[in-house]
Protein backbone atom coordinates (compact mmCIF):
# COMPACT_ATOMS: atom_id res chain seq x y z
CA UNK A 1 0.00 0.00 0.00
CA UNK A 2 1.92 3.36 -1.06
CA UNK A 3 1.00 6.12 1.44
CA UNK A 4 2.23 9.29 1.97
CA UNK A 5 0.75 9.34 5.55
CA UNK A 6 2.17 5.92 6.56
CA UNK A 7 5.77 6.77 5.20
CA UNK A 8 5.94 9.56 7.57
CA UNK A 9 4.98 7.16 10.45
CA UNK A 10 7.64 5.20 12.77
CA UNK A 11 6.05 2.66 14.40
CA UNK A 12 6.87 0.04 17.52
CA UNK A 13 5.98 -3.35 17.74
CA UNK A 14 6.21 -4.99 20.83
CA UNK A 15 5.72 -8.83 20.84
CA UNK A 16 7.77 -11.76 22.63
CA UNK A 17 6.27 -14.24 19.65
CA UNK A 18 8.80 -14.15 17.03
CA UNK A 19 7.36 -15.90 14.14
CA UNK A 20 4.57 -12.82 14.71
CA UNK A 21 6.86 -9.90 14.91
CA UNK A 22 8.66 -10.59 11.30
CA UNK A 23 5.37 -12.38 9.73
CA UNK A 24 4.21 -8.12 10.94
CA UNK A 25 7.59 -6.65 9.66
CA UNK A 26 7.31 -8.53 6.45
CA UNK A 27 3.96 -8.18 5.59
CA UNK A 28 3.47 -3.99 6.51
CA UNK A 29 7.03 -3.25 7.69
CA UNK A 30 7.71 -1.88 4.08
CA UNK A 31 4.95 1.16 4.52
CA UNK A 32 6.54 3.05 7.46
CA UNK A 33 9.66 5.15 7.70
CA UNK A 34 10.63 3.02 10.68
CA UNK A 35 9.35 -0.33 12.29
CA UNK A 36 10.94 -1.05 15.27
CA UNK A 37 10.58 -4.20 16.65
CA UNK A 38 10.65 -5.34 20.73
CA UNK A 39 10.92 -8.89 22.29
CA UNK A 40 9.74 -7.94 25.93
CA UNK A 41 8.22 -5.06 27.64
CA UNK A 42 11.66 -3.61 29.64
CA UNK A 43 13.01 -3.97 25.52
CA UNK A 44 9.98 -2.07 24.47
CA UNK A 45 10.15 1.51 26.59
CA UNK A 46 13.79 1.29 26.31
CA UNK A 47 12.81 1.55 22.54
CA UNK A 48 10.49 4.06 22.93
CA UNK A 49 12.43 6.57 24.66
CA UNK A 50 15.27 6.49 22.51
CA UNK A 51 13.18 6.62 19.02
CA UNK A 52 9.85 8.31 20.10
CA UNK A 53 7.85 5.93 17.68
CA UNK A 54 4.27 7.63 16.85
CA UNK A 55 2.51 4.73 17.12
CA UNK A 56 3.13 1.82 20.03
CA UNK A 57 1.28 -1.93 19.10
CA UNK A 58 1.88 -4.53 21.68
CA UNK A 59 1.33 -7.76 22.78
CA UNK A 60 -0.56 -8.03 26.59
CA UNK A 61 1.39 -11.27 27.89
CA UNK A 62 5.13 -11.02 27.68
CA UNK A 63 8.24 -11.56 29.50
CA UNK A 64 9.65 -8.91 32.11
CA UNK A 65 7.09 -6.41 31.57
CA UNK A 66 3.62 -7.10 30.24
CA UNK A 67 2.14 -4.90 27.60
CA UNK A 68 -0.24 -2.77 30.01
CA UNK A 69 2.22 -1.98 32.45
CA UNK A 70 4.60 -1.09 29.82
CA UNK A 71 1.89 0.97 28.04
CA UNK A 72 1.07 2.83 31.50
CA UNK A 73 5.02 4.20 32.18
CA UNK A 74 4.52 5.61 27.87
CA UNK A 75 1.42 7.15 28.81
CA UNK A 76 3.30 8.93 31.76
CA UNK A 77 6.30 10.02 28.75
CA UNK A 78 3.56 10.91 25.90
CA UNK A 79 0.19 11.14 26.88
CA UNK A 80 -1.35 11.38 23.61
CA UNK A 81 0.58 8.42 21.58
CA UNK A 82 -2.03 5.87 20.12
CA UNK A 83 -1.51 2.55 21.65
CA UNK A 84 -2.51 -0.70 19.57
CA UNK A 85 -2.76 -3.72 21.89
CA UNK A 86 -2.38 -7.69 19.80
CA UNK A 87 -4.00 -9.96 22.37
CA UNK A 88 -5.16 -13.98 22.11
CA UNK A 89 -8.83 -14.98 23.23
CA UNK A 90 -7.91 -16.18 26.42
CA UNK A 91 -6.75 -12.31 27.56
CA UNK A 92 -9.89 -11.08 26.63
CA UNK A 93 -10.76 -10.14 30.52
CA UNK A 94 -7.38 -8.79 30.66
CA UNK A 95 -8.50 -6.04 27.80
CA UNK A 96 -10.22 -4.09 30.61
CA UNK A 97 -7.20 -3.16 31.87
CA UNK A 98 -6.23 -1.39 28.80
CA UNK A 99 -9.19 1.00 29.15
CA UNK A 100 -7.18 2.42 31.80
CA UNK A 101 -4.17 3.06 29.80
CA UNK A 102 -5.94 4.71 26.85
CA UNK A 103 -5.92 1.82 24.96
CA UNK A 104 -7.32 2.81 21.12
CA UNK A 105 -7.74 -0.45 19.79
CA UNK A 106 -7.28 -4.35 20.16
CA UNK A 107 -7.37 -6.86 17.47
CA UNK A 108 -7.61 -10.94 18.41
CA UNK A 109 -5.33 -13.35 17.88
CA UNK A 110 -4.92 -14.60 15.04
CA UNK A 111 -5.95 -11.39 12.93
CA UNK A 112 -4.80 -10.28 9.10
CA UNK A 113 -1.91 -7.62 8.70
CA UNK A 114 -3.80 -5.87 6.31
CA UNK A 115 -6.51 -4.68 9.10
CA UNK A 116 -4.37 -3.54 11.34
CA UNK A 117 -2.57 -1.39 8.55
CA UNK A 118 -6.04 -0.06 7.70
CA UNK A 119 -6.48 1.03 10.75
CA UNK A 120 -3.22 2.84 11.36
CA UNK A 121 -4.43 4.52 7.74
CA UNK A 122 -7.97 5.44 9.96
CA UNK A 123 -5.74 7.49 11.95
CA UNK A 124 -4.56 10.20 9.58
CA UNK A 125 -7.12 12.74 10.86
CA UNK A 126 -5.52 12.55 13.93
CA UNK A 127 -1.94 13.03 13.47
CA UNK A 128 -3.06 15.77 10.74
CA UNK A 129 -4.63 17.42 13.34
CA UNK A 130 -1.27 17.65 15.79
CA UNK A 131 1.10 17.80 13.29
CA UNK A 132 2.65 21.63 12.98
CA UNK A 133 4.29 21.96 9.43
CA UNK A 134 7.64 24.31 10.50
CA UNK A 135 10.50 25.33 7.66
CA UNK A 136 13.52 23.65 6.75
CA UNK A 137 11.64 20.13 6.45
CA UNK A 138 10.62 20.44 10.17
CA UNK A 139 7.37 19.76 11.71
CA UNK A 140 6.08 20.17 15.61
CA UNK A 141 3.45 17.97 17.35
CA UNK A 142 1.52 19.73 19.37
CA UNK A 143 0.19 16.55 21.39
CA UNK A 144 3.62 14.89 22.24
CA UNK A 145 5.16 18.15 22.01
CA UNK A 146 7.63 16.86 20.05
CA UNK A 147 9.88 18.38 17.45
CA UNK A 148 10.72 16.22 14.42
CA UNK A 149 12.71 16.31 11.02
CA UNK A 150 10.98 14.21 8.20
CA UNK A 151 9.07 12.05 10.76
CA UNK A 152 12.41 11.34 12.59
CA UNK A 153 12.44 12.71 16.83
CA UNK A 154 14.63 15.36 17.34
CA UNK A 155 16.03 15.70 20.88
CA UNK A 156 15.69 18.81 23.12
CA UNK A 157 16.28 20.02 26.50
CA UNK A 158 13.54 20.65 28.55
CA UNK A 159 14.42 24.08 28.51
CA UNK A 160 14.60 24.07 24.53
CA UNK A 161 11.04 22.22 23.94
CA UNK A 162 9.43 25.16 26.08
CA UNK A 163 10.97 27.87 23.93
CA UNK A 164 10.06 26.04 20.93
CA UNK A 165 6.34 25.39 22.24
CA UNK A 166 6.35 29.22 23.24
CA UNK A 167 7.00 30.24 19.43
CA UNK A 168 4.77 27.95 18.05
CA UNK A 169 1.38 29.02 19.74
CA UNK A 170 2.26 32.30 19.55
CA UNK A 171 2.33 31.80 15.93
CA UNK A 172 -1.07 29.62 15.84
CA UNK A 173 -2.28 32.81 17.42
CA UNK A 174 -1.00 34.62 14.41
CA UNK A 175 1.19 36.59 16.77
CA UNK A 176 4.12 36.08 14.93
CA UNK A 177 6.89 38.28 16.78
CA UNK A 178 7.76 37.14 20.67
CA UNK A 179 9.69 39.44 22.57
CA UNK A 180 12.88 38.90 24.20
CA UNK A 181 11.35 39.64 27.66
CA UNK A 182 8.35 37.05 27.81
CA UNK A 183 10.79 34.22 26.45
CA UNK A 184 13.22 35.02 29.14
CA UNK A 185 10.51 34.87 31.69
CA UNK A 186 8.75 31.93 30.09
CA UNK A 187 12.03 30.02 30.51
CA UNK A 188 14.19 30.89 33.53
CA UNK A 189 11.51 33.29 35.20
CA UNK A 190 13.90 36.33 35.52
CA UNK A 191 15.29 39.03 33.01
CA UNK A 192 18.40 37.11 31.95
CA UNK A 193 21.00 38.71 30.16
CA UNK A 194 21.05 39.45 26.74
CA UNK A 195 24.04 36.99 26.10
CA UNK A 196 22.34 34.58 27.71
CA UNK A 197 19.40 34.44 25.43
CA UNK A 198 21.75 34.77 22.61
CA UNK A 199 23.70 31.68 23.30
CA UNK A 200 20.86 29.62 24.22
CA UNK A 201 19.47 29.96 20.77
CA UNK A 202 22.36 29.93 18.84
CA UNK A 203 22.82 26.32 20.64
CA UNK A 204 19.06 25.54 19.85
CA UNK A 205 19.87 26.34 15.97
CA UNK A 206 23.30 24.03 15.99
CA UNK A 207 21.00 21.20 17.06
CA UNK A 208 17.86 22.32 14.59
CA UNK A 209 18.64 24.52 11.63
CA UNK A 210 19.50 28.38 11.08
CA UNK A 211 16.13 28.68 8.92
CA UNK A 212 13.88 27.54 12.32
CA UNK A 213 14.05 30.28 14.30
CA UNK A 214 14.30 33.87 13.19
CA UNK A 215 15.99 36.64 14.47
CA UNK A 216 13.71 39.55 14.19
CA UNK A 217 15.46 42.72 15.26
CA UNK A 218 14.79 45.03 18.20
CA UNK A 219 11.54 42.63 18.57
CA UNK A 220 12.54 39.47 19.17
CA UNK A 221 11.99 35.83 17.94
CA UNK A 222 9.82 33.92 16.20
CA UNK A 223 9.11 30.69 14.21
CA UNK A 224 7.74 30.85 10.73
CA UNK A 225 4.19 28.27 9.99
CA UNK A 226 4.29 26.92 6.88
Amino acid sequence: MKSRFLKSLSILLVEDEHKLSTLLRNAIGENFANFYVAYDGEEGLEIFREKHPDIVITDIMMPKKDGLSMAKEIRADESAIPIIILSAFSETEKLLGAIDVGVIKYFIKPFDPDELLQYIVSLQKYFGQNKVRLRDGYSYDTVKRGLYKKSRYVALSQKEKEFLELLVSYAQQEIYTVKDSVIKEHLWGEDVSNDRLRTFIRRFRVKTSKELVKNIKSEGYQVVVC
